[in-house]
């Protein structure tokens, strides 16, 4: 049973559709295959946990877009929110 959802397959992280409470599975659709993913702590619904790990600076990405900046390393898993993510607008302005 699903418990997760992926949207793109570039996303690095994946939300959860329901509770999952740490150490059970996170099981979700990736390019039409089922994903398990060991839970690293208890995930809140519609809350994000990591798909895979994720270095300190890399992009967090949600939906297909960059939502932020992982300010710290997460490993897949664990909870991925405003304390492990850093804002960083873009500058929409720049001229490529």
């Amino acid at each position: 049973m699903k418990n997760a959802m992926m949207i793109d397959s570039k996303d690095n992280v994946c939300v959860a559709i329901e509770e999952i409470p740490k150490g059970s599975i996170a099981v979700y659709m990736r390019e039409g295959k089922e994903i398990s993913l060991p839970v690293l702590e208890d995930i809140t619904i519609y809350h994000k946990l990591a798909a895979r790990d994720i270095a300190k600076g890399e992009p967090v990405v949600k939906y297909g877009e960059h939502i932020g900046v992982a300010s710290c390393d997460i490993k897949a898993g664990e909870h991925v929110h405003v304390h492990n993510v850093e804002g960083r607008r873009e500058d929409l302005e720049a001229k490529e």
